[in-house]
């Protein structure tokens, strides 16, 4: 079972077709659950964390569930369940934030969310739309992607990792911008892999056949 957590923060639906998608394709054995049981949360196969909005009220609105950060730390941490994050989703696994003020978070992946600074200031923030990916590992989630992929961002902070060897994507916008991050059993992308087309739905694909 897949599950996509829901807390009250994300476009889940659309989060759920492109998983539905990649398992019909896949010929896969799998259901997806949008779920707020953590319960359910604690006994997935693989689990997702979708988010969009501040981090705060993101971090905020996964307390507000009773049982859920218990559930993902059995889950993701004891019991080594592949995790994907995205956009918020993946900036809730850093140690903290530092988006109005300093928010702490799941500290899966020792680092912080920091605000985009830009060299070109003719560059908007927040940072939307495709930018073209830079791979910076071999990482067996990235097989099929390549450097230049294009994938869709909305965003206006990125994780910056305490261990570079955690970054394993990148883009380019004004500076070097953290697109995918992970380690262990955990994924997480800045940009939404449900928009992003034949480049989001390969990464997709590569984490519901990943076994870490």
């Amino acid at each position: 079972m897949i599950t996509i957590i829901d807390y009250g923060s994300g476009n889940l639906r659309s989060a759920a077709k492109a998983f539905e998608r990649c398992v019909r394709e896949a010929n896969l054995d799998m259901d997806v659950l949008v779920t707020s049981d953590p319960e359910v949360v604690a006994k997935a196969d693989r689990i997702v964390l979708p988010g969009v909005g501040a981090f705060k009220d993101c971090r905020d609105g996964l307390n507000a569930v009773t049982g859920m950060r218990d559930a993902l730390q059995e889950a993701v941490i004891h019991r080594a369940v592949p995790f994907f994050g995205i956009c918020v989703g993946m900036q809730l696994m850093a140690s903290r934030s530092l988006e109005y003020g300093e928010t702490e978070g799941l500290d899966w992946i020792k680092g912080s969310a920091k605000a985009l600074e830009l060299s070109d200031p003719t560059l908007k923030i927040p940072h939307m739309g495709w930018n073209e990916l830079q791979l910076s590992s071999d990482h067996v989630l990235l097989n099929g992607l390549k450097n230049g992929d294009h994938v869709y961002f909305v965003h206006s902070y990125h994780v910056v990792t305490d261990d570079p060897a955690h970054v394993l994507a990148t883009v380019d916008y004004g500076g070097s911008v953290t697109a995918i991050i992970g380690r262990d059993n955990m994924i997480g992308t800045q940009f939404h892999p449900e928009k992003s087309q034949e480049a989001g739905l390969r990464l997709i694909s590569n984490f519901l056949k990943w076994n870490p």
